[in-house]
């Protein structure tokens, strides 16, 4: 087995602009971090071929796009067996957004985005709920989100100058 590999600063000052701001051009990120835009390009094409980096999303106002309801669901399964298929058919609902392996009371755990209550109430109940080897969920509807924020990655400290 290979060992990850290790980021260096410069690729953490990279993914720290980009996770900021995801359109910032690499001319703009060169011009920051006081190196050439073929150094952000050759980083860039790295750490995306490692898979460190895995493209760039577009962060919509749920809300004002008509999807008006975000809930968490806790998936219960009656075996754990049933995982990877349960996983496969969650995948293929719009609706859901993400999907978690989780430790604790639930097998699973997802979000979702709805219009409204009633189309919450019928995906959950036409669409998961029939899905085989899901025994229950458990649904908790946000209220609000607070907050939101990508991780920012640690830049190593600066190495103590011998005096």
């Amino acid at each position: 087995m290979s060992r990850p590999y290790e980021l260096d600063d410069t690729d953490r000052r990279i993914i720290n602009l980009l996770v900021k701001d995801a359109k910032l051009p690499y001319s703009e990120i060169a011009r920051q971090l006081h190196v050439s835009g073929g150094t952000i390009h050759v980083r860039m094409t790295r750490l995306e071929e490692l898979g460190i980096v895995r493209g760039a999303t577009l962060d919509l106002d749920l809300q004002k796009v008509g999807y008006g309801i975000e809930a968490f669901l806790g998936i219960f399964l009656l075996k754990s067996s049933y995982c990877d298929g349960v996983i496969a058919k969650l995948r293929d609902i719009p609706e859901v957004v993400s999907v978690h392996f989780t430790t604790g009371s639930y097998n699973l755990f997802a979000r979702l985005a709805c219009r409204n209550t009633q189309h919450l109430r019928n995906v959950l109940h036409d669409q998961v709920q029939h899905i085989e080897g899901v025994e229950r969920t458990e649904t908790l509807i946000s209220l609000e989100e607070v907050f939101s924020r990508p991780v920012q990655l640690e830049e190593a400290p600066a190495a103590a100058v011998a005096g």
